[in-house]
Order: C-alpha cells, then structure tokens, then sequence
C-alpha cells in the first residue's frame, strides 16, 4: 500500500527537517514546508532524493492565513492523499515576563498556535473522509513544567497540547491520531545561547536530545502501530 503524504511544517532545519527526513525513509513522500530559508530547504531536499525519497517543497508563513489557504488548498486540488501532518514551526523569544514586549508575545503564540489551526484545519476532513490521519504536533516540555524566561514559550506549548487533547477525542472514531511530543533541551539552533552546562545538572541522563531520536518517535507516531495511541503528550527529555 503506497504511504501518504506527509506535511512537516517548520522543516528546513532542527528537529523539523530530521522528522522530514525520517518520514521520508519510512516511504511517505513528503511536502517540506518553511518560511524563508531557501538554501536551508533545499539541502533537506536533496538529502531527502539522494536516499531515494520524493519530497517537493512548500514555502509559506504558517502565522499568514491566506498564504496557507493558497498553498493547501492547490495541494487539495491535486488531491494529494495527505495523511500524515507534524505541525512542528515554532519560534522563541525568551525575555521575563515584566520586561516581555507584545511582539515577543504575540510572534511566539502566533506560529505556535495560529499555525497549528490554519495547517491542520483544512486538511482534518479529508482524513476524516479517508478514515486515516496522523496529526503530531511538537510541543515542549516547557508547556508542561514551565520554565522561566518562557511564559510566552511555555503558554503556546501548552494551548497547543490542550489542542492535541480536544482534537484527538473529536476524529479518533474516524481513524485519526492526534498526539503531540515534547521534547526537553534539543541539540538544534534554538539551544544556541542557553546555559547548556547548568541545565544538563538537570537531566539525569546528562545529555542533550537529538534531532532523530524526536523525529523516529515522530515516524513511530505516524505509523499503523501506532493505531490505538491518541490524545498523549509524550515527554522525551532525558528525564528531566
């Protein structure tokens, strides 16, 4: 049976382009979204055919509704049998809440969870339809246990689980998953910066996570052994 197609959202680097990748190895052709990095995208891509994957790119902001509308709906034209979305785009802007600014809010909130419903909206009746879905969305461990610096951060990951768990009880008789991972300290660009050392004292595997170990839970999730697991936040952090 051919796999569907994926749309991973955010996915020209970091954690996004690993589940890119790692979905593209499981057999789904993938639908590569990202907002302005050419050069970044592309490498993905071409790593992606070089393994013998089929991966075309979709360059949209996930915050802007229209541009999404535009660029989903032609797929839908197509009627591209998208069966698997990771709605992993996602930004930080950390700064104490008394000093946070409105646009260090509102940027912050606005990919995590605006985005979440102008992707997953128009492409959850077709799953319905199909009887199959897949919908992942990349939380943070940071929407569970808070952490300081992050209320914006924090907030958004945890409306966007809230989300996970109302969604998933709305299509779960239809065939479709709705589950979210959130990740601890990931060694992608975002950690740039970070107090990494005084943090890992924290983790009790003394490590930082990786891109692929997020993005083969992610495949996991996708996959028909994963048929009876919905409405979850699955914390993988190292123990933190």
């Amino acid at each position: 049976m051919t796999k569907p197609y994926a749309l991973v959202t955010g996915s020209s680097r970091g954690i996004g382009a690993a589940i890119a990748r790692a979905l593209a190895a499981a057999g789904h052709p993938i639908l590569l979204n990202y907002r302005s990095n050419d050069a970044a995208a592309h490498a993905v891509k071409e790593a992606i055919e070089a393994g013998g994957g089929d991966v075309r790119l979709l360059r949209f902001d996930v915050t802007d509704r229209h541009a999404v509308e535009r660029a989903i709906g032609g797929l839908l034209d197509e009627q591209l049998p998208i069966g698997v979305l990771v709605n992993n785009a996602g930004i930080a802007r950390d700064n104490s809440f008394p000093t946070m600014s409105w646009d260090e809010w509102e940027s912050v909130t606005r990919v995590t969870l605006d985005g979440f419903f102008n992707v997953t909206r128009p492409l959850v009746m077709p799953m319905v339809r199909r009887r199959w879905g897949r919908i992942i969305n990349i939380a943070s461990v940071s929407g569970i246990n808070g952490n300081r610096g992050q209320v914006n951060y924090a907030a958004a990951k945890a409306g966007l689980i809230g989300a996970t768990k109302a969604l998933a009880q709305e299509v779960a008789k239809r065939g479709v998953t709705v589950n979210a991972v959130a990740p601890g300290l990931v060694e992608t660009e975002m950690i740039e910066g970070a107090p990494v050392d005084m943090i890992l004292k924290h983790i009790p595997m003394r490590r930082v996570g990786k891109p692929e170990e997020v993005a083969s839970l992610v495949a996991w999730l996708a996959s028909e052994q994963a048929a009876y697991l919905t409405g979850q936040a699955i914390v993988m952090s190292g123990g933190l």
